[in-house]
């Protein structure tokens, strides 16, 4: 596999409803796509940066400069034997796991489409993928629980197989109280994205009674010591996620107990060949799995979906439909969710899905080309457009 040239797109897509988490409210996804070229075929991938640096350090702006600027010559020309190579061979660049993790799924697509296989299969290494994922849904901060019951309503009705909402100090105890007495044993779980601190142990204590699958990540997002102490005073399973950036901390906080599940996010961890990696090290070690998600258009959400089809994802993962994020969507057909809560392992060669390259035109705020003998970017910034129905 060579890749002869990558492209970069930084795209602006409104959401269907607003998302809010204890970093804020957004009403739009911005994001890159990156597409690589070698051989007569194409491959896409998706970066998880977002605007601000608040989930991770890298933005949009940090990633379109890495990639540019030291992933792109490290790239394009080089022979690769598979795409798990192409993380180690940015190990002189120093985290920035997201920009890293963009190109290298663009660069499993190209191989996967080249090969004629579905991703699900490199991925397993041509052994049997399942055919169909458990999916799960994640509900931001409403602004009443009346409208958070509404929302939890909605998706039950829609088949989601796993309800997650988003809490934060002062929305938190009573909104667990609310959907335990509404929608009685349902599979239940929070996410804080680093929200409190060890001192709020007590408080979150008040969680225990209510038999959720999980705490996400409740305390910061470089911390593994303290979630060891508050797994110590918790009945409730602690899942890490933003403080997994490698298998060296999963390693780490498995070896402490500073939880019992971990979110697996490719963008987070630098790609697919370190997911794998750190999917292997938890089963090895009895830590079930689960695919994150982080807003995905369905580009992205495709991927999800191939990587989730390795067993020790055993617990539904935040890969919910298109329509619930973007109307209309970068893929045909869009992702959708089976009345038992299933999602369909798209089959055909890589992604397996068709990219719609006229709504990402729609789309596109800014473009940029890099080939074997010439780095110098072609940027063009467009006009603010939206996407046509």
């Amino acid at each position: 596999m060579k890749i002869e040239r990558l492209e970069l797109r930084l795209l602006k897509l409104p959401l269907v409803h607003f998302f809010e988490t204890s970093f804020g409210r957004i009403y739009d996804k911005h994001f890159i796509i990156v597409r690589a070229d070698g051989d007569g075929v194409s491959g896409y991938g998706e970066c998880v940066a977002e605007q601000d640096p608040y989930y991770s350090a890298e933005t949009n702006d940090t990633v379109w400069h890495i990639i540019g600027d030291f992933i792109a010559p490290r790239v394009l020309g080089v022979e690769f034997a598979h795409p798990r190579e192409i993380f180690p061979a940015l190990k002189a660049i120093r985290g920035h796991n997201m920009a890293k993790a963009a190109v290298e799924m663009a660069a499993w697509d190209l191989y996967a489409r080249a090969h004629g296989e579905p991703l699900a299969r490199v991925i397993g290494n041509g052994g049997s993928a399942r055919e169909r994922i458990a999916s799960g849904v994640s509900i931001g901060i409403q602004d009443s629980l009346d409208d958070l019951a509404a929302k939890v309503e909605r998706e039950l009705a829609a088949g989601y197989q796993r309800i997650k909402i988003k809490i934060k100090p002062g929305w938190d105890v009573a909104a667990v109280d609310m959907i335990r007495q509404r929608f009685g044993s349902i599979r239940l779980m929070v996410d804080a994205n680093a929200a409190y601190t060890l001192a709020d142990a007590d408080h979150l204590a008040a969680l225990d009674r209510y038999d959720l699958m999980m705490i996400e990540q409740p305390l910061d997002y470089e911390d593994i010591a303290d979630h060891a102490a508050l797994q110590k005073r918790l009945t409730t399973s602690i899942c890490l996620d933003e403080s997994i950036h490698s298998l060296a901390d999963a390693r780490e906080a498995i070896g402490l107990g500073a939880c019992r599940i971990i979110n697996i996010k490719p963008g987070r961890v630098g790609g697919f060949g370190e997911s794998i990696r750190l999917h292997d090290l938890c089963a090895a070690h009895g830590i079930p799995v689960w695919h994150g998600g982080m807003l995905e258009s369905g580009i992205g959400r495709a991927a999800n979906i191939h990587l989730s089809t390795l067993p020790n994802f055993s617990l539904p993962g935040d890969i919910a439909g298109s329509k619930r994020y973007f109307n209309p969507d970068l893929i045909e057909p869009p992702i959708e969710v089976a009345a038992d809560g299933t999602i369909a392992v798209p089959a055909g060669p890589g992604l397996g899905v068709s990219i719609r390259t006229d709504r990402i035109e729609q789309a596109t705020r800014r473009v940029a080309t890099f080939e074997v003998g010439n780095l110098n970017s072609d940027v063009v910034q467009t006009s603010d457009v939206k996407l046509q129905t």
